[in-house]
């Protein structure tokens, strides 16, 4: 036996089980209630606010705004994990993924997801914003030479970094460190 459902756009966006915005240039233009309940505001709240709101700095938000315009110029869209912040400061893991609408205008009108993966990820050092930047692209399993290109550093800077966060986790090879930022105990 069938059911008949007739489509309602707005009411699937609505309750959808991921977080899910409509944003034009990095602004919300809307917003659901599972992506205001992540990261702690009314959804009201969020409409009209630039996605800066729930970066920990400026500065990611720039860089990642920096990093994603050269991908979604080719592609279209965009992914990745990244460490995000809520209305009430915590800091937690977060999946992205975006799609424009527009393929010309790569941060012009899009759709973006966010789904929370803290509980498989947890945040457990204090992280600068860099080293936050650096682990999300260990995690990719990017490169030193890759990551340093993506960031305008020189390799021995993300060397450098990537000491500093393999003695925050603990970690004494490179691999153990990327399974304890992904939440993996060895």
């Amino acid at each position: 036996m069938k059911a008949s459902y007739a489509l309602d756009y707005e009411t699937i966006f609505q309750y959808a089980p991921v977080g899910m915005c409509i944003s034009v240039n990095r602004v919300i233009q809307s917003a659901n209630e599972a992506l205001a309940s992540m990261f702690g505001y009314a959804t009201a709240a969020l409409e009209g606010q630039s996605f800066q709101v729930l970066y920990p700095t400026m500065a990611e938000f720039l860089r990642t705004g920096d990093r994603i315009i050269p991908i979604m110029n080719v592609k279209g869209r965009y992914s990745d994990e990244r460490i995000m912040r809520r209305a009430n400061g915590e800091l937690f893991w977060c999946h992205v993924s975006g799609r424009a609408l527009d393929p010309q205008e790569a941060l012009g009108a899009g759709v973006w997801t966010f789904e929370d993966v803290s509980e498989k990820r947890p945040v457990t050092a204090e992280l600068t914003p860099r080293e936050r930047e650096i682990a999300a692209l260990l995690v990719e399993g990017k490169t030193s030479k890759v990551i340093a290109r993506e960031t305008d550093l020189s390799p021995r800077t993300v060397e450098m970094h990537r000491a500093k966060l393999m003695r925050k986790f603990a970690a004494s090879t490179s691999s153990e460190l990327v399974h304890k930022l992904v939440g993996v105990s060895r």
